[in-house]
């Protein structure tokens, strides 16, 4: 029988007392361990970590909270084949697309273990400065930030078991609150291992990191007033948490991260340097982790009089993407992460089909080095619409996102009539911009802004520098509106508000300033 992974909770490894959840090589087929999260003291889990993990750090400073992360980061480091081994086999990523989830993680991570040095040796935060209440600017107003006491849950989805890890627990751990990790079951084998390695390190507190593999049954019966949860996956799901008693009840903090329905959209005139660049990106988005990016782009907008030509140009770069077994060096693009998953593709394209015309079938695509009765491999889709019309026409398109390599070309009348089309997709986590007019990309930026958590604006002069449409990078904000979630991570220190409290101290000038003074030592945990 294949390994029963371990859960940590409660500050000890503990293993589930049911048969466990087989995951599998979604290439091969083959067992690879089991995980199972039945049986175990939730309550008891839950407080060991509120008490114990959130005393320690709270106790510490910023800056010795950063040094704790640059140290997990060193663990990670050394670990790090391992992990490329774990992804391979469980994930069906090729060599590059497990580096953009595990080493994306680890650059999060690095990146606020420096913040602690940045925030220095305290144990809160000031949030502006004082404010007069009255004639006498004797008694004034203080607004300070200080860690939630509460445990932070994460429940995550399967696509990046290790960067979705990281995102959330770096900024977590470096305010002062300790983490529950419940990753998606599919893909649950890296996350653990992950924090198998760093436990067993004995890097952070007994209690500040935890994970538990399996069913999250019971999970969120557990969460007290000031616990924190956030959330990435289905909007289903995400609205099943929203109304759950212990949130509506306890006023629970919630940040999600629901369907997205991405776009790229080329600006009129925008001109054939433009149109490669595109070209480039939306074919790079469709294939990275075959298409299981939260961010990926879905569909893509260019003017009615070159729709013929950015079909022909999408096209002949996904014609070159090899699909099939990662571990063969010729393929470049693996698997999906299970037969679930390929059964929701396969009907999402024949929903999506009933509206639109195949640009490139994917299904032209023979599979290198693998079996198609066996693998979960699907090749890279483009869709159309032809018309402009059929762009207001073809709601199924701006409704549905199929979690794969598939996108739809989409043709436009005019800029209103392309930025109403991108809003369509009723708030985003992410669209790119096309073109070479800085004012023209400036204002479409701005028009589109209050609809998406990111605007991504690609031109010619930035096309060597820009870090992907797809790519979260920690000093922005990952997150967007309407059916995106509502949700906010990352943004550099940003990060750190949904696990702070905002409190405004009333006081006398002179106690205001011992607070703005207050050294390390000086604080209460």
């Amino acid at each position: 029988m294949t390994e029963l992974l371990c859960n940590y909770l409660g500050g000890r490894w503990q293993t589930g007392t049911g048969a466990g959840t087989v995951l599998r090589d979604p290439v091969l087929g083959t067992e690879l361990v089991r995980v199972d999260a039945t049986g175990h003291d939730l309550a008891e889990g839950f407080a060991f970590a509120r008490e114990q993990g959130g005393a320690a750090l709270r106790a510490l400073t910023y800056r010795q909270r950063g040094a704790l992360l640059a140290e997990t980061l060193k663990v990670l480091q050394a670990n790090r084949e391992a992990y490329e081994e774990i992804a391979t086999a469980n994930s069906g990523t090729v060599k590059n697309d497990s580096a953009v989830d595990i080493d994306g993680g680890l650059f999060t991570l690095g990146v606020y273990a420096r913040m602690g040095d940045t925030l220095g040796d305290r144990q809160h935060l000031l949030d502006g400065d004082m404010a007069r209440l009255g004639k006498d600017p004797l008694f004034q107003s203080q607004h300070v930030m200080t860690p939630t006491r509460g445990v932070a849950l994460f429940i995550n989805a399967f696509n990046f078991p290790s960067w979705g890890l990281w995102e959330k627990a770096a900024p977590a751990l470096l305010s002062g609150v300790p983490v529950i990790i419940k990753p998606a079951t599919a893909t649950a084998w890296l996350t653990q291992r992950m924090v198998k390695d760093v436990v067993d390190a004995g890097v952070l507190p007994a209690g500040a990191l935890s994970v538990i593999c399996g069913s999250s049954a019971g999970l969120l019966d557990q969460l007290q007033a000031f616990d924190v949860v956030s959330f990435t996956g289905s909007a289903d799901t995400a609205a099943v948490i929203r109304s759950h008693p212990a949130i509506t009840r306890r006023s629970v903090r919630v940040n999600i991260e629901a369907d997205s329905l991405n776009s790229a959209l080329l600006l009129p005139d925008a001109g054939a340097e433009a149109l490669d660049l595109l070209a480039k990106e939306v074919a790079r988005e469709m294939t990275v982790k075959s298409g299981q990016k939260c961010t990926a782009i879905r569909r893509v907008f260019v003017p009615q009089a070159q729709y013929e030509a950015a079909a022909q140009a999408i096209s002949a770069r996904l014609a070159k993407t090899t699909v099939g077994n990662p571990r063969n060096p010729s393929v470049r693009m693996g698997a999906l992460v299970s037969r679930e998953q390929l059964q929701s593709v396969h009907e999402g394209l024949a929903l999506l089909k009933t509206q639109t015309q195949v640009l490139h079938d994917g299904a032209q695509h023979a599979l290198v080095d693998a079996d198609a009765a066996l693998a979960c491999c699907v090749g890279p889709t483009l869709l159309g619409v032809g018309t402009a019309a059929a762009s207001d026409s073809a709601q199924l398109v701006h409704d549905t996102e199929v979690f794969g390599p598939v996108a739809t070309l989409l043709p436009y009348r005019d800029l209103p009539h392309a930025l109403d089309l991108v809003r369509r997709g009723q708030g985003s986590l992410v669209t790119s911009l096309y073109g070479g007019d800085p004012a023209a990309l400036a204002a479409a930026a701005l028009a589109l802004a209050d609809s998406h958590g990111r605007v991504h604006i690609i031109s010619p002069d930035v096309a060597a520098l820009q870090t992907g449409h797809g790519n979260v990078m920690p000093q922005s904000l990952h997150g967007g509106p309407g059916r995106a979630g509502g949700g906010e991570e990352l943004g550099g220190a940003r990060a750190l508000n949904f696990y702070h409290r905002r409190s405004a101290l009333q006081a006398s000038t002179l106690v205001l300033a011992q607070v703005q003074a207050t050294s390390p030592a000086a604080s209460a945990p």
